[in-house]
C-alpha cells in the first residue's frame, strides 16, 4: 500500500520536495495527497500539482477536516514548525520537519510531548544526519577510532542579497508579524545543518547530539533586518569539546563550507563541492575517506528515511531530541550579546544580478577566514573596534527562551 504524503509549504526549498515526490518512481510506493499552502502560486511545480489531480489546501487544519496522510513534510516558516508538527500528530500522522527544529526550545519539548502521546515519529530535516558519509563518521567517532574530540570548527561564508531577505513576510525576522518567536539568521536557517552536524557527530548514541552546556556568540548586522547576519560562536559540549562556529551572509564572494574536528589520533577535514571532500587524517600517516554528504540525491534522504521509517518501524536518522542541542545553541547565542549594527563607514552595497543589491562589510571575510584559521572568536583578533564578543550563556539547565530564571 502506498505511503500517503501532504506536502505543507509548497514555495521556496519545498518545491524540492514536491519535485523529489512528483517524480518518484512506482517502486518507491509513495503518493503525493496534497499540497498545502496559503500561496501555492509562487511553487513552479502547480501545474504538475494540477495535471496529477493533486488537491491544494489553504492550511492544515482545512487538509485534515477532508483526507489524512501517513507522512507530512513540513516546509514552512520557522515559527509555524511546532504547531503544525503537533497537530498533524494529533492527526494520527508522522511529521518530517525542515530545520530547525523550531526557533525556541520550548517549542521543540511541547513538540517531544505530542510526539510521545502520539506514537509516532518525528524526523528533523537536517541532511548530513541522513548520509551514509556521517553515519560513518559517526560509527568511527562512537568506536574510539579517533580518540578523544577535542575542538571542531565550522566556516561558511555565503553572500546573500536583498532579495533573500524580501522573499518572505520573516527572512531575518526576531518575532513574527503574530509575535511568534523566529531567530531566522545564518546559524538558524541556510546553515544551521553544519552547526548541527557538529553536535550530532559528537552524540553518544547513533540518535543523539552532543548537549552544549555553554555559549558565547558574536552577533553582527550590516543588512536592515531585526537581527544578525553574520555571526561566530564558540559552545563548550558536555566533555569540555569546543565547537566554534563562523558563519556570515555579509561578504562579497562566496567561500565553500569547510570544517575541521580535531581528535586525540586524527583530523577530519570537509571541504563541499570537492572529491572524497571528508576525510579523516590519522596522526600515524593513514587516511580513511568516507564520501561526500553532498553528493547528488543526498539532500532528499531524509524523506526516504522517514517512508523507510514508517514500514519498518525503524528510528529516524534525526529526531527531536538529536535537534535541540542546535536550537539551545541557537537560543543562548542571541541571549549572549545584543546586535552590533556594523557602523555605515564599514558598510559596502554594490548591484548584483538584475535589480538586486548586495550588502556586505569591509574585512569581514578574511577577519572570518583568520578567526577560523587560527581557532579564535573575531574580537580576539582587534581588526575591527566594534567587534565584541558577548558572554557565557550556561546551557545546562537551559529550557526557555528567554530564559526566564535570570535576575
Amino acid at each position: 500500500m502506498d505511503i500517503r504524503i501532504a506536502l505543507v509549504g509548497m514555495g521556496g526549498y519545498g518545491q524540492g520536495y514536491a519535485k523529489e515526490l512528483l517524480q518518484a518512481s512506482p517502486d518507491r510506493c509513495v503518493r503525493l495527497v496534497a499540497g498545502i499552502d496559503p500561496a501555492p502560486e509562487r511553487c513552479r511545480l502547480l501545474p504538475d500539482f494540477y495535471r496529477a489531480a493533486i488537491p491544494i489546501f489553504p492550511n492544515l487544519q482545512d487538509f485534515f477536516a477532508q483526507d489524512r496522510a501517513d507522512l507530512v513534510v513540513l516546509s514552512s516558516p520557522i515559527h509555524m514548525h511546532a504547531s503544525q508538527t503537533c497537530l498533524a500528530l494529533a492527526h494520527g500522522a508522522n511529521v518530517l520537519c525542515e530545520k530547525p527544529i523550531c526557533a525556541v526550545i520550548q517549542d521543540a519539548r511541547q513538540m517531544a510531548e505530542a510526539e510521545r502521546q502520539s506514537g509516532k515519529f518525528v524526523a528533523i530535516g537536517y541532511q548530513f544526519s541522513v548520509t551514509s558519509a556521517i553515519h560513518e563518521l559517526k560509527r568511527d567517532i562512537l568506536r574510539g577510532d579517533f580518540g578523544q574530540p577535542k575542538r571542531l570548527k565550522t566556516r561558511i561564508l555565503w553572500p546573500r542579497m536583498a532579495s533573500y531577505y524580501h522573499r518572505n513576510r520573516w527572512a531575518g525576522r526576531i518575532k513574527s508579524d503574530s509575535g511568534e518567536w523566529v531567530l531566522d539568521s545564518p546559524a538558524n536557517n541556510a546553515m544551521a545543518h553544519y552547526l548541527h552536524n557538529a553536535l550530532y557527530v559528537l552524540g553518544k548514541t547513533p540518535a543523539t547530539s552532543a548537549r552544549p552546556i555553554s555559549v558565547q556568540a558574536e552577533l553582527y548586522r550590516a543588512n536592515p533586518i531585526e537581527n544578525y547576519d553574520a555571526t561566530a560562536l564558540r559552545v563548550v559540549t558536555e566533555g569540555n569539546v569546543e565547537v566554534l562556529f563562523y558563519a556570515a551572509h555579509t561578504i562579497p564572494d562566496e567561500a565553500h563550507p569547510v570544517f575541521c574536528y580535531e581528535f586525540e589520533a586524527a583530523t577530519v577535514e570537509y571541504t563541499a563541492y570537492s572529491e572524497c571532500s571528508l576525510i579523516a587524517r590519522f596522526n600515524n600517516g593513514s587516511v580513511r575517506t568516507y564520501g561526500d554528504p553532498t553528493a547528488p540525491g543526498a539532500e532528499w534522504q531524509k524523506l526516504w528515511n522517514c517512508v523507510d521509517a514508517i514500514r519498518s518501524d525503524k528510528p529516524v536518522a534525526c529526531g527531536i531530541e538529536a535537534a535541540s542541542a542546535h536550537t539551545r545553541c541557537i537560543n543562548g547565542a542571541q541571549e549572549s550579546t545584543e546586535i552590533t549594527t556594523i557602523p555605515p563607514e564599514g558598510v559596502r552595497q554594490e548591484p548584483r544580478g538584475e535589480a538586486d543589491t548586495l550588502t556586505w562589510v569591509v574585512g569581514l571575510q578574511e577577519t572570518f577566514l583568520q578567526s577560523y584559521t587560527q581557532g579564535c572568536l573575531p574580537a580576539d583578533l582587534g581588526t575591527f573596534p566594534w567587534a565584541r564578543a558577548g558572554k557565557v550563556v550556561d546551557l545546562t539547565q537551559y529550557d526557555h527562551f528567554p530564559n526566564l530564571s535570570k535576575s
